[in-house]
């Protein structure tokens, strides 16, 4: 992933630094709409329906504390990369039954199957450092956050 790319993957408006909804669900909606706000999605249900049937087939609870619910979907024209936190940590189904504090959705067009694992093993690459889980955990603005994940995957 490209240090460019991440200013179009990821903007500032993707983030957010307010609590999510406390289920799984809701805060998987929560971070969708964070993405259909910035105008990146041309159908919420549609976009919603994918990220659901990825979660039937295998949960997205990566573990250490970390969720990343993704889909591919007709509904998105741009790779796009959203991210919330929870302080509270919110059940995500992982392997190691922890909750998840961090939570980045990755949503990719239907044909960008490549792109979508790129971003996809990219994060979870950089998430393994815990230092990087930290700075996240207490970034105090979007560029922080943003920032990060800049630096965590070059």
């Amino acid at each position: 992933m490209l240090e460019d790319d991440i200013d179009r993957l990821f903007p500032k408006a993707h983030i957010s630094l307010e609590e999510p909804p406390a289920s799984k669900e809701a805060a998987i909606e929560y971070l969708l709409d964070l993405v259909v706000e910035n105008g990146r999605v041309t159908d919420r249900e549609v976009a919603l329906e994918a990220l659901h049937e990825r979660e039937k087939e295998a949960t997205t609870g990566v573990g250490m504390g970390i969720g990343i619910p993704h889909a591919k979907t007709e509904a998105v024209e741009t790779p796009s990369v959203a991210f919330a936190r929870s302080r509270e940590g919110i059940d995500f189904d992982a392997m190691d039954d922890e909750p998840a504090k961090l939570l980045f959705m990755i949503l990719v067009p239907a044909e960008g199957g490549e792109e979508h694992l790129q971003i996809l093993s990219s994060l979870s690459r950089a998430l393994m450092h815990e230092d990087v889980r930290e700075k996240l955990l207490t970034a105090d603005s979007e560029d922080t956050v943003q920032n990060t994940v800049r630096e965590a995957v070059n």
